[in-house]
């Protein structure tokens, strides 16, 4: 019989999976259990599940289970284990993973996330219940989030991005290699009115932020990662912020719990200001970034994807 913790653990992954989406960034959608203590559909213009195991009061023989259901499983994207914080438990996972290094499945060790709780962590105390869902909501949106449903990104990548000295341009080359197919310099060049020489630099920079794909190093035909295609979607959210629409009275707490997770304090910049930035407030990567989307607004130059929102329960 599974204990509070244990419930209580399963339940919150999915609440902290679910409450993210409310973001726009990505769709969420309760999967089928089976093996599972708990798993989700994160969706955008892919599908990605996640599944996890909740560790309380397991043995040896159970962490060795838990770990093998997890990694076995093909169509996983993300493997979760929230785990009792012990040297017992730590010593017994490091002995399982390590155990399959040598074997074929080591490529999928990749998708295994653990987040440890403390070993008296009490359910039936409140205080405590608050402690380990934020605890455990930070650690999942930065290492399960990021990773999975906005590519990797971090916030040294926004801020490269943001630092671009020509305002929207980076924006317009994202929304033009998603939508158009980016397959030669001068193609593109005259498609935008920029002159191949800027265009050349900006593309580089987006290459080198990890923006833009290639299968060339030489580049030639790009295509964006998915993290360009998640700066894509939160500049769209930002969007949303200038034209005051993104949410009731103009706020959404979980996209700007991700967004500060990522350097970016979008809500210290009033959105009737955003598009007339002084010299000074040029020195805040937030800054920049707002006058990139509020630029590229202006020139309607971006096709600015819609938000994503939850899937009904099926």
């Amino acid at each position: 019989m599974p204990s509070l913790e244990h419930d209580f653990l399963s339940e919150s992954a999915l609440q902290i999976m679910e409450n993210a989406a409310k973001s726009g960034l990505f769709s969420y959608q309760e999967g089928g259990r089976k093996l599972f203590d708990f798993s989700c559909d994160l969706k955008k213009d892919w599908s990605k599940i996640v599944s996890g195991q909740t560790l309380w009061k397991h043995d040896r023989d159970g962490i060795d289970k838990d770990i093998r259901t997890l990694l076995t499983q093909r169509d996983v994207a993300a493997a979760v284990y929230i785990a009792r914080h012990s040297t017992q438990n730590k010593r017994r996972l490091a002995e399982v993973t390590g155990s399959y290094r040598d074997t074929p499945m080591r490529e999928r060790l990749s998708r295994l996330r653990v987040f440890w709780v403390p070993a008296d962590f009490d359910a039936k105390n409140a205080n405590a219940r608050d402690s380990a869902y934020e605890t455990l909501r930070d650690e999942m949106t930065k290492d399960l989030l990021m990773q999975v449903a906005l590519g990797g990104l971090t916030a040294q990548d926004v801020s490269r991005f943001a630092a671009s000295g020509r305002p929207g341009y980076p924006l317009t080359i994202l929304s033009y290699a998603k939508t158009q197919d980016y397959r030669s310099l001068s193609n593109t060049a005259k498609a935008l009115g920029f002159s191949t020489q800027i265009l050349k630099e900006e593309v580089q920079r987006l290459f080198v932020i990890g923006f833009l794909e290639s299968d060339s190093l030489q580049g030639g035909i790009y295509r964006v990662s998915d993290s360009g295609n998640a700066m894509l979607d939160i500049c769209s959210r930002l969007r949303d912020y200038l034209h005051g629409n993104l949410g009731e009275g103009n706020e959404n707490k979980e996209l700007e719990h991700i967004c500060r997770l990522l350097g970016i304090d979008y809500s210290s910049i009033p959105s009737e200001v955003a598009n007339t930035i002084t010299q000074a407030e040029l020195q805040n990567p937030t800054a920049l970034l707002m006058q990139h989307v509020a630029q590229a607004d202006m020139d309607e130059s971006v096709e600015w994807p819609e938000p994503y929102f939850a899937l009904p329960s099926g």
